[in-house]
């Protein structure tokens, strides 16, 4: 990069909706910086936390989020959705015009939005990351006019950046390859893990429990398994999904209790458990298919897209998938004993190209100017 000139500032911003969008933005950042990129970074909350301790030495802004509240039961989270749109849509014009005065003030040339809608804007670059092109739902004609209200969306920003494969090493199916798709660019980009590639997959001996998600999911599906692990008398270590939290649980002596842990040292934990039992949110499933680790999946009641990709990934061998009301731990481990697990391959990691693409579209600033 020209010593002149000042290096890109990118601002990377990823939605309030569980740990998952977080997570994945970590290697994009990593990437950025790689570049020699500026990268500011935004947000609240968990997923602030989160970020913070992978980049102490970024510089953050505070963004609220959508704050989207969940049932307690599946069927209930639909409608509690509907009834939230109104504060949705406003919380979209809420970041559009936060946007405006952090360009102005903060002098940013690119933005990458995972999958917060409002931050797109005129005068500079913004990318938009998602896996989930196709909303799905009980209805095919609600699906397809859900599709046609995201791409509305989508097609506000200058490139659409999918964590995922192209043809059929695609972790998402559908999701990922609709029949239609936006009519801006798009850029699939392969796996967005913070882990780095497993060359084998390690068999330790710890069952490894991920919870993660919005409440009171998170909370219910604890407490469930907590109930399960008292019969469960082998190595536990339960991570779960609260970083900044400082509460205790009261566990048995076989069950180590982390409420967060940093990228680095739950890969350590992943790689050593000899299966992981998590929810099926995507960031979740790259990360078991980066480090090709076998897994029991528990989609979130009522969330049509985890449910989708539990159905999907069962019917690809990739992990032993069931539903929230019907698990018991004894159970599901002895069906997954014996269950045909098949790693994905194939999927290429497309990011640096796109980064690098990104940049050089960006005019250069010269110094002078920051």
């Amino acid at each position: 990069m020209n010593p002149s000139v000042a290096p890109p500032k990118i601002l990377v911003a990823p939605l309030d909706w569980g740990l998952g969008h977080a997570t994945r933005c970590v290697p994009i950042v990593r990437e950025l910086l790689r570049q020699g990129c500026a990268v500011l970074l935004a947000g609240e909350g968990r997923q602030k936390a989160l970020l913070q301790q992978e980049f102490p030495h970024l510089p953050f802004l505070e963004l609220p989020g959508y704050r989207i509240e969940y049932a307690s039961s599946g069927l209930g989270l639909a409608a509690k959705i509907v009834a939230q749109i109104p504060k949705l849509l406003s919380a979209v014009k809420g970041e559009q015009e936060w946007l405006k005065k952090v360009v102005e003030t903060e002098k940013i040339d690119a933005v990458i939005s995972d999958n917060r809608y409002g931050l797109y804007h005129a005068d500079v670059q913004t990318v938009f990351v998602t896996h989930q092109l196709r909303i799905k739902a009980p209805v095919k004609l609600v699906e397809d006019f859900l599709q046609e209200i995201n791409y509305s969306h989508i097609n506000k920003f200058d490139e659409c950046w999918i964590p995922d494969a192209e043809g059929e090493a695609s972790l998402a199916g559908e999701l990922s390859h609709p029949e239609e798709l936006p009519s801006i660019p798009l850029r699939y980009v392969g796996t967005l893990s913070r882990f780095g590639d497993a060359i084998t997959a390690e068999n330790g001996k710890a069952l490894l429990i991920l919870l993660s998600g919005p409440e009171p999911q998170r909370t219910l599906l604890e407490e469930n398994l907590l109930e399960e692990l008292k019969e469960y008398k082998q190595s536990v270590v339960l991570v779960r999904g609260l970083p900044g939290d400082t509460g205790e649980l009261s566990v048995a002596e076989n069950v180590s209790v982390f409420n967060h842990l940093p990228a680095a040292e739950l890969e350590e934990k992943i790689k050593s458990a000899w299966l992981v039992i998590a929810r099926c949110g995507y960031s979740t499933v790259m990360d078991l298919s980066v480090l090709k680790k076998r897994s029991i999946l528990i989609p979130t009641p009522g969330q049509t897209e985890q449910e989708y990709l539990a159905g999907y990934l069962m019917k690809r061998s990739f992990a032993f998938c069931v539903v929230q009301k019907k698990f018991k731990l004894k159970t599901a481990l002895a069906l997954a004993e014996n269950f045909p697990y098949q790693s994905f391959e194939g999927t290429s990691n497309g990011l640096q190209a796109a980064v690098h693409a990104l940049i050089h579209r960006i005019e250069p600033r010269g110094k002078s100017n920051l």
